[in-house]
């Protein structure tokens, strides 16, 4: 509703991963380093682990976009599945035709053929699994037998594996310990710098610009950082706040977010850093709680606005 006001072709914070609005932030820019420099070498299992709402779906769906043309990739969005059905999914992503009967042992030498079919024409096959911290314990056994497809020289498969800290606990399960192994490389993608957070807001609302004439200056520097201290500096949230702070904006008939929005935004907001009140902060915590013995006012009268006795 406000693109026009603002002059924008698109929604700037949609919190649908795309990623053209991609961000290399510090953490994001050192978990896709990461990922390519492995995936390069030809390692065999990566593993990115991300708090909610960190954008591990927008760094999976731009590793994807960098590596086209390089490698073959399949991506899977959720693997909460049975160990024959992510088979299954794999096979359909990687365009593989499966011909009755079908059964695991047929899926999986179809699986095989169809990667050294690729490996013998130089390309190497990566395949995404999102959300992997619902992958069932069941299914983890086809991750392992899906590892262990190579040639004496190679694997045939890179598996990236993209989660929640939840990934963590699961994979370190002793009846999986095996495929927890077989990860050669980590990374953690955590929320980002609150110095980073206004360059963020003036990146998204660039890529999302009618052209080279839009101001993108729309939040003020104290809006900006007010952003960054309720979000945390997750870009879920940053998102979040900031469509809800255009939409103040346009209501007012203004091109500026001032701290008032962000506030507004903010008390409407479930999962920001809960700011207190001003008066709390002017009281001592330790003062708070306690009850004053004497004084020049009971305690109903501190509550109870003054009466006149007229």
């Amino acid at each position: 509703m406000y693109l026009g006001h603002f002059s924008l072709r698109e929604a700037p914070f949609s919190i649908t991963p795309d990623s053209s609005f991609f961000y290399p932030h510090e953490s994001a820019q050192a978990a896709l380093n990461t990922l390519l420099v492995a995936l390069r070498s030809g390692e065999g299992f990566l593993k990115i682990v991300g708090e909610v709402g960190c954008g591990k779906t927008v760094l999976c769906r731009q590793l994807l976009k960098t590596l086209q043309g390089e490698f073959v990739t399949a991506y899977i969005p959720n693997p909460d599945m049975g160990p024959d059905d992510l088979l299954m999914s794999l096979a359909s992503e990687l365009s593989i035709k499966l011909t009755p009967p079908i059964s695991r042992h047929s899926v999986l030498n179809a699986l095989r053929d169809c990667l050294l079919a690729h490996a013998l024409e130089g390309r190497q096959v990566v395949v995404c699994i999102d959300e992997a911290q619902a992958i069932p314990l069941r299914t983890v056994e086809s991750l392992r037998l899906l590892s262990n497809l190579e040639t004496e020289k190679r694997k045939l498969l890179q598996l990236v594996l993209l989660g929640q800290p939840e990934l963590d606990a699961k994979l370190a399960r002793p009846e999986i310990r095996q495929l927890m192994q077989r990860i050669t490389f980590s990374e953690y993608l955590g929320p980002m710098a609150a110095d980073r957070v206004p360059v963020y807001l003036v990146h998204r609302l660039t890529t999302a610009a009618m052209d080279s004439h839009t101001d993108v200056q729309v939040f003020e520097p104290a809006a900006a950082k007010a952003i960054a201290r309720v979000s945390g500096g997750v870009p879920r949230l940053i998102n979040v706040l900031a469509h809800k702070c255009l939409m103040l904006a346009y209501g007012e008939n203004v091109h500026r977010v001032t701290t008032a929005h962000v506030k507004l935004a903010a008390s409407d907001t479930p999962g920001v850093v809960p700011q207190r009140s001003w008066w709390r902060r002017l009281w001592p915590t330790n003062r708070a709680s306690a009850r004053p013995t004497t004084g020049l006012f009971s305690d109903s009268e501190l509550r109870t606005p003054a009466r006149s006795k007229l």
